[in-house]
């Protein structure tokens, strides 16, 4: 039987090669389903995450810790892993930047970037629009083949109103922090379920990232994807390639599939 992550959209990568590389993905806290069906996926999730093989990974809804689903999975062959999620999900030798976006009386989640190169200091700017939604901007600069590469995770809002202030506030925070000559990579889970968040992204001088046919890939919901919710913007590089891991294994790890891009130097 073949691996159910091993596919044709899984182009192998290697270090020595000019593109880089890069996966985002929201994986919904590791787990999937509610009540008696509920299921702990982060196992299946290391191993995706893992097959995509990318240098950098962008993460979603990642588990710091939860008091009530680390309890309920305690007892199966594969149980709640002892480390936080990023560190649990990072392949062997990536280094792993972690930010707490939102606390719940559970526990806490948020961003987090795992990188094969090397990483810098991490930043994290508070863009929450209301109380009832917590979001962060996780800030990553990364070594990549000898240059300082910055990178920013994103999980916008679910009302419009609220992506557009957080677009707003993103543009002000790469103007304050990143040198504007520097190379410039955002990924995340945009939300922008009505496609009208790009133009109040130029501002930041990046550009989404398309494949060069001009192929758009769906991501959410993952067993029939049709919404382009997960999306990475770039400066100073172009996109060369964009593919979408398909398959059952991959529709029931989490409501998103995961976007993967490849990059060069513009």
């Amino acid at each position: 039987m073949l691996n159910p992550f091993q596919s044709t959209l899984l182009p192998p990568s290697t270090l020595t090669s000019a593109p880089l590389r890069v996966a985002t993905y929201n994986i919904h806290k590791g787990v999937r389903g509610v009540g008696p069906n509920k299921r702990l996926e982060i196992h299946n999730l290391g191993l995706g995450v893992e097959a995509l093989d990318a240098d950098l990974v962008f993460l979603q809804e990642v588990r710091h810790f939860h008091h009530g689903d680390a309890k309920r999975f305690s007892r199966q062959s594969l149980a709640w892993p002892q480390q936080s999620q990023a560190e649990f999900l990072a392949p062997e030798g990536y280094n792993v930047a972690y930010r707490t976006n939102a606390r719940t009386s559970g526990g806490e989640h948020g961003n987090a970037l795992l990188s094969r190169w090397p990483i810098g200091d991490i930043g994290h700017r508070d863009v929450s629009d209301h109380r009832f939604e917590q979001r962060g901007l996780l800030h990553v600069p990364v070594q990549w083949q000898g240059k300082p590469l910055h990178t920013i995770v994103v999980h916008f809002g679910l009302i419009h109103a609220s992506r557009v202030r957080q677009a707003q506030r993103l543009a002000a925070y790469i103007a304050e922090c990143i040198p504007p000559d520097a190379p410039l990579v955002i990924a995340g889970d945009f939300n922008d379920w009505g496609e009208r968040l790009d133009d109040h992204l130029h501002p930041c001088g990046v550009l989404r990232a398309i494949d060069p046919k001009g192929v758009q890939l769906p991501t959410y919901p993952s067993r029939i994807p049709v919404f382009n919710l997960d999306r990475v913007y770039t400066r100073g590089l172009r996109c060369t390639t964009t593919f979408v891991p398909r398959g059952t294994a991959w529709a029931r790890m989490s409501d998103h599939l995961p976007l993967v891009v490849e990059l060069e130097p513009a």
